[in-house]
C-alpha cells in the first residue's frame, strides 16, 4: 500500500512538473530580443481551444476576444494578444488596422491557414493544401461568381428555386414552422440547382441523400482534428468522403452529356469544371492542357455547396429573428418589395434591376451579418517576422482576426447592440470594419451569390408573410456558425391575397 501510495505521488509530481515546465517555456515571452504580446498559452497541447469553443456554445463568440483584449491590451479594442489554438501558437489582432493589415500583405507577410480538419475534408489527388485549392479555385470563380453578367443568369434561377419551395406549403401560414431547419433545406435546393443543375423536386432523392450528408459534414468539420469512431470528426470526414464519391458519380454522367452535346459549357459550375483547363496546352511540358479529375471536381463542388449554403442560410435565418424583434424595420422592407413588385406581371420573375432597387433591404441584411456573421474569423499565418503595434509577430504562428472585434466596437458602430440598418446608409462603416466576407483578395468571392439569394428570398417571404417568434428569448450558439438553440420556431401569418405575388 505505501509503495502505491508512494508511487502514485511520484506520478502527480512528474505530472505537475512537466506541465509547468511546458507553461513556463511555452509562455516565453521574447523572441530574439523582440516583444511578443501579452496573453497566455492555455494548457499542453490544447491551448485556449476548449475557451475557444465554449465561448461560441455559450452563444457569446465575442468573449473570448474582449475578455483578452481587457486583460492582455489594457482594454484597447484595437489591440492583440498571443495563446495557443487548434494546437498552434497563435496571436489574436483586433481592429480595422488590424484587418487592413491582414487583408492588404496576402503573400507578403501572410498567407492563408487553415485547421487540420479542413484539409482533411478537401483533400486533393495533387495533394494540395486548402489554402492551395482555395487559389486553384479563383481561377474558376470570375465566370460564374463575380461578373455581373453570371451573376444575371443566377438571379431567375434563384426566383424559381424560392416560388417553388414556398409552393411546397414549407413556409406556412403555419402556427409553427423551424424557421432555421426549412431555411436549411431551401437554401440546399438552391446551390444543388445552380451548381450542379440539380433540381431538387425532379430528383429529390440525390438532394436529400446530399443533405444529410452535408449535415453531418458541418457538425464535425471545424471541430477538434479527433479521429476517433465516437467524434464528430470522424463522422465528418466519411460524410466527406459520401458527397464527394456522389458528385464524382454526377460527373461523369455530366462529362458523357456534354460529349452528347445534351449539356453544354456555361450551364453551371459543373460543366464550366469539366470543360475548363487549369493548365492550357500552352502551359503544359507536354503540349497538352490539363483538366481536373473528377475527384478534384467532387472536391471543389463540395466547397461550394459549404460557402454557397452556409452564408445564404445563416443570413435568412437570423433576418427572420431581428425582424421579428424590430417590426418597424421589417415594415420599411415591407413597403420597399411592395414597390419592386408593382411594377412586375403575375410570375414574372425578378432580374437584376430588381434587385439593385432593393437598397434597404440590404442595408438590413447588413445589419443583419454585422450582429450575426456567418464566419467569426479566420486564419492567417505569417511567412516572415513582422511587428505590429509594436509587437512581434514571429514567422511561422498563426494569426486570427475576429469579426466581432470590429462589428461589436462602440467606438465604430456606436450602441453596438442596437439592431440599426441607417449605419450601412450613405458610405456606411469605415473601411475594413465590417467584414463578414473577409477582405482582400481573400475575399469571400460567393459574396455576390449571397447578396442576390437573399435579396431574392426576402423578397418573396415578406410579401407573403409576416411573422412572430414563438421563443422570443431563444439562446443562439455559435459552433462555428450561429444558429438558434431551437431551431427558431415561428409562427408565420400569411398577408391579405390582394399583397401576395402570383
Amino acid at each position: 500500500m505505501e509503495l502505491i501510495t508512494l508511487l502514485s505521488a511520484l506520478l502527480v509530481l512528474a505530472i505537475v512538473s512537466l506541465s509547468t515546465f511546458f507553461v513556463l517555456y511555452y509562455n516565453t515571452p521574447t523572441k530574439d530580443g523582440k516583444t511578443l504580446p501579452p496573453g497566455r498559452m492555455g494548457w499542453p497541447f490544447i491551448g485556449e481551444s476548449y475557451d475557444f469553443f465554449a465561448a461560441g456554445w455559450k452563444g457569446k463568440p465575442e468573449s473570448f476576444i474582449f475578455d483578452r483584449l481587457k486583460k492582455f491590451a489594457k482594454g484597447n479594442l484595437n489591440g492583440q494578444f498571443r495563446t495557443s489554438l487548434f494546437g498552434n501558437k497563435s496571436i489574436v489582432v483586433a481592429g480595422a488596422a488590424a484587418n487592413k493589415l491582414l487583408f492588404s500583405n496576402e503573400k507578403k507577410l501572410v498567407t492563408m491557414w487553415w485547421p487540420p480538419s479542413i484539409d482533411k475534408a478537401f483533400p486533393s489527388t495533387a495533394q494540395l493544401s486548402a489554402n492551395e485549392e482555395a487559389l486553384l479555385m479563383r481561377k474558376f470563380f470570375p465566370s460564374f461568381l463575380i461578373r455581373r453578367e453570371a451573376l444575371q443568369r443566377y438571379i431567375p434561377i434563384m426566383d424559381d428555386c424560392t416560388r417553388r419551395h414556398f409552393a411546397t406549403g414549407a413556409w406556412g401560414p403555419s402556427d409553427k414552422i423551424e424557421a432555421f431547419n426549412v431555411t436549411q433545406d431551401y437554401t440546399f435546393w438552391v446551390a444543388c440547382r445552380v451548381f450542379m443543375s440539380i433540381d431538387a423536386q425532379e430528383d429529390p432523392e440525390t438532394v436529400d441523400s446530399l443533405f444529410r450528408h452535408f449535415n453531418v459534414l458541418k457538425a464535425g468539420i471545424y471541430s477538434m482534428h479527433i479521429d476517433l469512431p465516437w467524434t464528430n470528426f470522424h463522422h465528418a470526414m466519411k460524410a466527406s468522403h459520401a458527397i464527394r464519391s456522389a458528385v464524382e458519380q454526377i460527373a461523369k454522367k455530366r462529362r458523357a452529356e456534354l460529349a452528347e452535346g445534351k449539356a453544354f459549357p456555361t450551364q453551371d459550375m459543373l460543366s464550366y469544371m469539366l470543360e475548363t483547363p487549369i493548365t492550357s496546352a500552352e502551359d503544359s511540358k507536354d503540349g497538352k492542357a490539363k483538366y481536373l479529375n473528377d475527384a478534384d471536381i467532387g472536391t471543389k463542388i463540395l466547397g461550394l455547396l459549404v460557402g454557397g449554403h452556409d452564408t445564404s442560410s445563416t443570413v435568412i435565418a437570423f433576418f427572420f429573428k431581428f425582424m421579428a424583434e424590430n417590426p418597424h424595420v421589417y415594415e420599411a422592407i415591407y413597403k420597399e418589395q411592395m414597390e419592386v413588385a408593382a411594377t412586375k406581371a403575375p410570375g414574372e420573375l425578378l432580374n437584376w434591376d430588381d434587385l439593385q432597387k432593393m437598397k434597404y433591404s440590404w442595408c438590413a441584411i447588413c445589419e443583419v451579418m454585422r450582429l450575426t456573421p456567418p464566419v467569426q474569423g479566420a486564419f492567417r499565418q505569417a511567412i516572415t517576422d513582422f511587428t505590429h503595434n509594436g509587437y512581434l509577430i514571429p514567422k511561422g504562428w498563426k494569426i486570427y482576426w475576429s469579426t466581432h472585434s470590429t462589428h461589436r466596437n462602440p467606438e465604430i458602430f456606436p450602441q453596438p447592440e442596437k439592431f440599426d440598418p441607417t449605419r450601412f446608409e450613405g458610405n456606411g462603416p469605415p473601411a475594413f470594419s465590417f467584414v463578414p466576407f473577409g477582405g482582400g483578395p481573400r475575399m469571400c468571392p460567393g459574396k455576390e451569390y449571397a447578396r442576390l439569394q437573399v435579396l431574392t428570398f426576402v423578397h418573396h417571404i415578406v410579401t407573403k408573410f409576416k411573422w412572430e417568434q414563438i421563443l422570443p428569448n431563444e439562446k443562439i450558439i455559435v459552433s462555428p456558425m450561429p444558429y438558434p438553440e431551437k431551431n427558431l420556431p415561428l409562427r408565420m401569418i400569411a398577408r391579405s391575397e390582394s399583397a401576395t405575388l402570383a
